[in-house]
């Protein structure tokens, strides 16, 4: 019976995901990797405010052998006008949830979500994030899922 008093007090001690993480403002599917004869591209527009800050966090489920050499390369853009481009690894993250990565005599099974970068909102108005996920060439990648996904 004690323990049934101890999980009340447990969610009141321990935060959501959402405090520490951010609130995901949009999420921009990328499942298809892009090729230089074939791009895919996803993209979100958002209204935010001068001094905003929004993460950018990438969201992948992928298997491989040997190595996998991925690129995520993210435009903002505002009145028709590029103002940055973000090329990030999505494997290179300083903030990491839901992590679970098995290798195996090569073979490397990797889901995860995490935190690349930050752009600092310069004025108000409407930003659209265009994301395209690239790999070196790798016959035995398989992107189950890939995503870019805007918090703040």
């Amino acid at each position: 019976m004690r323990p049934l008093l101890y999980l009340p007090l447990a969610l009141l001690l321990f935060p959501s995901c959402e405090a520490i993480t951010g609130k995901e403002l949009a999420r921009v599917s990328i499942d298809t990797l892009s090729t230089p004869d074939h791009l895919v591209m996803g993209e979100a527009t958002l209204n935010l405010k001068k001094d905003d800050q929004v993460a950018l966090w990438s969201h992948l489920d992928m298997a491989y052998d040997g190595h996998a050499d991925l690129r995520m390369r993210v435009r903002v853009v505002k009145d028709d006008a590029d103002l940055q481009l973000f090329e990030l690894d999505p494997t290179e993250m300083n903030v990491t949830v839901g992590e679970t990565k098995t290798e195996f005599n090569g073979h490397t099974e990797w889901s995860f979500t995490g935190k690349n970068a930050v752009y600092a909102v310069p004025e108000d108005g409407a930003y659209t994030f265009k994301a395209i996920l690239t790999a070196e060439e790798n016959p035995s990648l398989v992107v189950r899922k890939a995503a870019l996904v805007l918090k703040q």
